[in-house]
């Protein structure tokens, strides 16, 4: 025995923090994918609800989970296209696919 007690099952499927970056992490984790965000625009991301990735609280503090972080960071880049008017045409199209349909 060497006096450290035995975690539940439950304790060991708690998600892992060392996955969780800060914002300052995130922003720089962000910069590598090619999207440039600063700390503070993250924080108003999140205080607007203007589409910033999602995050976790611990407390009053904001962790970025790199799997979401990841998720997120893959949706904000376009397939190719050749215009400007190719992007808005694919734009109005995910948007309408995104829209609940009426019975």
């Amino acid at each position: 025995m060497s006096g450290v007690p035995e975690m539940d099952a439950d304790v060991e499927a708690q998600p892992c923090f060392e996955a969780w970056l800060t914002r300052a992490q995130a922003s720089l984790y962000l910069e590598r994918k090619g999207i440039r965000m600063k700390a503070t625009t993250l924080a108003r991301a999140y205080s607007t609800g203007s589409g910033g990735p999602p995050c976790r609280h611990v407390r009053n503090k904001p962790f970025y989970p790199v799997d979401l972080l990841e998720a997120w960071a893959e949706a904000q880049i376009t397939a190719p296209v050749s215009s400007s008017s190719e992007r808005q045409r694919l734009r109005r199209e995910s948007r309408k696919a995104e829209r609940p349909h009426d019975p």
